[in-house]
């Protein structure tokens, strides 16, 4: 997937996430991301984030790091 596809796409989902009233963003974006993104695209993920993870929110870098 292209990174700016992938960023797009998490952010989205951390945009949802903090509109919810929980205040365990990021877990809850990693469960999200690790129920329904195959694991080729959290690996993509979480080393986009090892780089930098430029233009990614800060909750979906976090949750990044959270996925398995």
């Amino acid at each position: 997937m292209s990174p700016e596809k992938m960023v797009r796409m998490a952010n989205q989902i951390a945009t949802f996430f903090k509109t919810q009233p929980n205040e365990d963003a990021p877990a809850r974006v990693a469960a999200h991301i690790t129920d329904y993104w195959e694991p080729r695209m959290r690996k993509q993920l979480r080393d986009y984030v090892n780089q930098g993870g430029e233009g990614l929110d800060e909750i979906a870098q976090r949750a990044a790091l959270l996925t398995r």
